[in-house]
């Protein structure tokens, strides 16, 4: 009897063992939330892993011994083979479900994350790259369809909330995590960090995704080529657009190619569309006022994001000689705003109309960059402390107030009743996202380098040789060189270098504070296209009559 006891009590600790995780497993499985937990990761991972390599391309550069020239196309690669991926990531949501697309490119993306810092070469990193990013490509369209579906109706404000503050978070912890990867660990951390986090992604879609329910009846005829012909097209656009300030535009035989080759496959597309139309598109259900209306307003977003994803970067570099990791620290401001405007943004478009939120969030935005405007060449980042608090409280309030806009008027046009008009509608957003934030970009980049030859021409008219006022200015800096260089031309010589130099500091903080004038132009355009939208009688709130069913 006493050997039975001991047995059983030595037998009582490995079943509870299984009985813990029995419970554990039922309490995850198709858990809802666990499933929003996994897509929200997924889409924040697309973004936070092609920021990090943009910010950290120098630190990658340098450790791989590439040119610069040569090394521009790491960044351009990933982001061609998101735009190729991206249409063709919600059409094979729906065939094959979000949950087995997101298992395997996620797998995928994993695999890619630990290989690339070993690449042996550069063409090896570029099509790791390319894999990388046609795996993670598919993370960003698929979230927000799967927390709208599973969510109940009164908690989608609040995950598209959570949402908005996961894309532009990442936006501002990116540069700091990369400094603290190159300045404490190493640069392979860069593509590290997706490989540890992935899989945490991973495990909660496995656990709380379902699979999708087995269709009945004959598969649908799809002609794939449309898609191959038109996404190839979008992505060579997309090549063009982020090549095209570094190789002269359209002065270069390279993007002179890219285009036409673009305009030949979206021809193509546009033809055998015609001749052969496809029956998971509908194009013409986009052709609607408050659809276009919207797609204005994310392309100018994403221009708007260029505050804090480009400008000030680029200010505290040039003028003040910032690191990543000095760099970052500011970025971070915006974070505690961000997260309580974010919020309360959501509370708020429960119960007011999603106009007056979008429009107070870009009114927010135009008011922190004309304080921006005022930048000075002797701004360091304690000055920009007051307008990243503004800007982070703009930012959240638009974008909050943009997607739930976006998810209203899919309910309002009643795109969630027809699956071909919800992939349309979800594609054509989709891409407008992308190519916004690009088209941002060329154009903020052109604005700016446009602006700083204009201010430096200007500038030097006042700064001549023969001037007195530049002469003292030449004569006072040579003094202070003259120990320690070989003679009174050397001292002379290098005298012009440092004046030349502090005139070109002097125009690129000038075209920046041009660039943040841009920005709250656009910002104020962007209230007159909110004003034109149609009102949108759906609010998120269950209690509400006009909440969808």
């Amino acid at each position: 009897m006493s050997a039975v006891t001991a047995q059983s009590y030595n037998l009582r600790p490995a079943f509870d063992v299984r009985s813990n995780l029995a419970r554990t497993f039922a309490l995850l499985h198709q858990n809802p939330y666990v499933g929003t937990l996994g897509v929200f990761i997924a889409a924040g991972l697309a973004t936070l892993n092609g920021r990090m390599i943009s910010v950290g391309l120098p630190d990658i550069r340098g450790a791989m011994g590439f040119g610069f020239d040569e090394a521009s196309w790491i960044t351009t690669a990933y982001n061609m083979a998101q735009m190729f991926i991206g249409p063709f990531s919600v059409f094979l949501g729906a065939m094959l479900g979000s949950r087995r697309v997101l298992l395997y490119s996620g797998t995928v993306f994993v695999l890619c994350s630990i290989l690339l810092p070993f690449s042996p070469s550069l063409r090896v990193m570029l099509g790791l790259q390319v894999i990388s990013g046609l795996s993670s490509g598919t993370f960003y369209p698929l979230a927000l369809g799967y927390a709208l579906n599973a969510l109940p109706l009164r908690y989608v404000i609040y995950a598209i909330g959570v949402y908005a503050m996961d894309i532009i978070g990442v936006t501002g912890v990116g540069t700091a995590l990369v400094a603290w990867y190159t300045e404490h660990l190493s640069w392979h951390w860069i593509f590290w960090q997706s490989a540890f986090v992935t899989p945490l992604m991973i495990l909660c879609i496995y656990l709380a995704v379902p699979p999708p329910p087995k269709r009945s009846g004959p598969k649908p005829a799809l002609s794939w080529r449309g898609f191959l012909y038109g996404s190839l097209g979008l992505s060579l656009i997309y090549g063009a657009l982020d090549q095209g300030e570094r190789l002269d535009w359209l002065n270069s035989g390279v993007i002179v190619g890219l285009l036409v080759t673009a305009a030949f496959l979206l021809a193509v597309t546009i033809i055998r569309r015609w001749l052969s139309p496809n029956p998971m598109v509908n194009a013409i259900f986009v052709v609607n006022r408050n659809t276009m209306l919207l797609a204005a307003t994310l392309f100018s977003f994403r221009f708007v994001l260029l505050a804090i994803a480009l400008l000030l970067p680029a200010v505290l570099s040039v003028t003040q000689h910032y690191r990543p990791l000095e760099t970052g620290s500011v970025l971070l401001w915006i974070i505690p705003p961000l997260i309580i405007t974010g919020l309360v943004a959501a509370r708020l478009m429960r119960r007011f109309d999603n106009r007056l939120v979008f429009a107070t969030g870009f009114t927010i935005v135009a008011i922190a960059c004309l304080l921006n405007t005022q930048l000075t060449s002797a701004w360091a980042g304690d000055n920009f402390f007051v307008s990243q608090i503004v800007i982070g409280c703009g930012l959240a309030m638009a974008f909050v107030a943009l997607v739930g806009s976006i998810v209203q008027n899919s309910f309002a046009t009643g795109a969630l009743t027809n699956p071909i008009n919800i992939l349309t509608y979800s594609s054509f957003i989709h891409c407008v996202r992308l190519f916004g934030g690009e088209v941002g970009t060329a154009i903020m980049q052109r604005l700016v380098s446009v602006r700083e030859q204009f201010h430096s021409n200007m500038i030097g008219l006042h700064v001549d040789g023969g001037n007195w006022l530049t002469s003292e200015r030449l004569a006072a800096i040579a003094h202070g060189l003259f120990p320690n260089s070989t003679g009174s031309e050397e001292a002379q010589a290098r005298a012009a270098l440092i004046v030349g130099g502090q005139v070109k500091t002097q125009a690129y903080a000038l075209a920046y504070s041009d660039g943040y004038l841009a920005i709250a132009l656009v910002a104020a355009l962007t209230i007159i296209l909110i004003a034109c939208l149609k009102p949108m009688k759906i609010i998120f709130d269950s209690d509400s009559p006009t909440a969808p069913k």
